[in-house]
């Protein structure tokens, strides 16, 4: 009888790590890449996999964070705390994106990835370049102007995060505002946060899909031969972003007390999603759910984390400096320490950005070194061939970066709950608190649909 009732729980627990999330994606990973190695004709078809998985995510993202930060300015006690986690959540982002400029100009400089290639600007081809690159300017009125949406509808149809975060901010100040009256109202949109992040929670089963479809299509169109002599500024860039991690990022955490590998741990399934689908939108829901669960409280990570997926781009702040003077040496054009400082300051600017520009990093890239005025932007040929495998190294250290830097802003504010964020990267159950919409335990973490914490957490 004992040996009967033993059996099925051993089976159980053999299968049970492949109904994790994080499994099912790293092993159609690994499928995806056999698939572009061994039929690459088929893995370029794999492409609607990746982009229709993408687009499903995007689809969601607006509802999102109009629910999370709708409800979460609606939670605050004061309407001033708002402006205070803005005013704090923007001169963090300032601060972290000059480090990361400052230490990709270094890494530049020390490594000399362009030294020894001298190209000929008359040699380049620019057949390839994306369209408008040479002409793309991002100055900061126009950046500015279009954070406006032309209506309050036109801001979710129209795909930028900024709009979204004005309309939104608004209508939970309003909310906030008004009281009493429009009680029902600000139930109405915590109910409506239960339906959106359920819709959330379906999509993320098709994740797997669109992580073997991306990575078919980068390892079949691309390859290993297609890097060369590229392939050293890669893994420069690569270096460069682990050293941003470790250093800045392990730094910050250990300030608030927290471990970076038990974190990384912890975003294990969202890293891996935004790897191979090159796509930082992709998680946002999810990362949004997973640091209020960790112990920030949601007015915070509302602000936050929408906020810094447009003005927190560590991964392209690090991918601006360092290719700007990896085109330089290859081309054999000196710049002084006077000359880089200039373009540091205006990628400061330019990068802000990044994130609403059609072709993202890589055009802004080309308006910060045409304002800048010391490299062709010609140039870029150089390097448009690679920015695929560059963009996989940006977009997790920028994701990674603003889930520590909702973990600093919420620890500035008093707004973290440090024991329950050490429980949940423990792996041990924190209490009550589930994304909405969800009801299973999830990474071995038993999460239960309540808000009640949020009220707690937000005191300060």
């Amino acid at each position: 009888m004992a040996v009967v009732s033993s059996t099925p729980p051993k089976r159980a627990g053999r299968l049970h790590w492949l109904r994790q999330l994080w499994v099912q994606v790293l092993l159609a990973m690994a499928a995806g890449v056999l698939v572009g190695l061994l039929w690459p004709a088929a893995g370029v078809r794999m492409q609607p996999l990746s982009d229709g998985f993408v687009d499903l995510m995007q689809m969601i993202v607006a509802p999102v964070i109009f629910c999370a930060v709708t409800s979460g300015v609606g939670k605050v006690d004061t309407l001033g705390r708002v402006g205070r986690v803005g005013v704090k959540a923007l001169l963090y982002f300032f601060v972290l994106t000059a480090v990361c400029m400052a230490i990709g100009l270094a890494a530049a400089d020390l490594f000399q990835p362009g030294a020894g290639m001298h190209v000929s600007v008359s040699d380049l081809d620019t057949a390839h370049l994306p369209a408008g690159t040479t002409t793309t300017h991002v100055e900061v009125t126009t950046f500015l102007l279009s954070i406006v949406p032309k209506t309050m509808f036109s801001a979710f149809t129209d795909g930028d995060i900024l709009p979204v975060l004005l309309v939104s901010l608004l209508f939970g100040l309003a909310l906030k505002a008004v009281g009493e009256p429009v009680a029902g109202l600000t139930r109405g949109v915590e109910k409506l946060t239960l339906v959106v992040f359920k819709i959330v929670s379906w999509v993320m089963r098709a994740a797997p899909i669109g992580a073997f479809g991306g990575l078919a299509l980068t390892v079949s169109k691309y390859g290993v031969g297609s890097l060369h002599q590229l392939l050293l500024l890669i893994a420069i860039f690569s270096l460069t972003c682990v050293v941003v991690i470790v250093v800045v990022f392990g730094g910050l955490l250990r300030y608030a007390g927290l471990s970076l590998f038990k974190l990384c741990r912890y975003l294990k399934e969202e890293l891996l999603i935004v790897a191979a689908t090159c796509s930082s939108e992709a998680v946002l829901p999810r990362m949004v759910w997973k640091m209020e669960n960790l112990g920030a409280s949601r007015p915070i990570v509302g602000l936050t984390m929408p906020a810094g997926y447009s003005f927190n781009l560590d991964g392209t702040a690090i991918y601006l400096t360092l290719s700007s003077l990896f085109l330089a040496q290859a081309l054999d054009i000196h710049l002084s320490f006077g000359a880089q400082l200039t373009m540091l300051g205006i990628m400061l600017l330019t990068s802000k950005g990044a994130a609403g520009v059609p072709g993202g990093a890589f055009v802004v890239l080309a308006s910060s070194i045409s304002v800048a005025g010391h490299i062709p932007v010609a140039a870029l040929a150089l390097i448009v061939g690679i920015d695929r495998f560059l963009n996989e190294g940006r977009i997790v250290t920028t994701v990674l970066g603003n889930a520590v830097a909702t973990v600093f802003v919420a620890k500035w504010e008093k707004g973290f709950d440090l024991g329950r964020a050490r429980a949940v990267l423990n792996g041990a159950d924190p209490g009550p608190l589930l994304p909405p919409g969800e009801a299973a335990p999830r990474d071995g973490i038993q999460l239960v649909a309540n808000d009640s914490r949020n009220a707690s957490a937000a005191t300060t």
